[in-house]
């Protein structure tokens, strides 16, 4: 087992850093080009999803993301303590949005889930939100081994 932990601003800037962070930490599950880039997205939106809700993109606050590679398995924890979600199971539903003044499409949790094999969000009004995905690249180890 392997584990990593990032902290970080929540600057815009540091997404793309977040993103390639976890892609390079990743590579030691040998992916494909196409579970990497479902891994860089996934972190894409979750990072994104701090900058913009968490912390209203205005106001600066930390990020932590943490990876573990277990087996086939890639883990991902995304949290901040910004202003939290009070009805999770509606930011989870497609197109939800709570700027709806901005041009956003409300899509960051659906993508998330799509593109990664497991997801979930703990989150708590004025605590703060966190985000946890894995990945299984067990399909690609188990075509090696053959």
């Amino acid at each position: 087992m392997n584990q990593m932990i990032l902290k970080f601003l929540s600057r815009s800037e540091n997404e793309n850093f977040a993103r390639n962070a976890v892609a390079a930490f990743a590579l030691s599950l040998n992916p494909t080009l196409s579970e990497l880039s479902d891994v860089k997205t996934a972190v894409s939106e979750a990072v994104t999803n701090c900058i913009v809700h968490g912390y209203n993109g205005r106001e600066e606050g930390w990020i932590t993301l943490e990876c573990t590679v277990d087996g086939t398995q890639l883990h991902i924890r995304i949290s901040d303590s910004g202003k939290g979600i009070g009805d999770v199971e509606r930011a989870l539903t497609p197109f939800y949005t709570t700027l709806e003044d901005e041009e956003r499409s409300g899509m960051g949790f659906t993508i998330m889930q799509t593109f990664m094999t497991d997801f979930s969000v703990q989150s708590e009004e004025g605590v703060g939100t966190t985000v946890i995905m894995s990945k299984d690249f067990g399909a690609r180890a188990e075509a090696n081994a053959q």
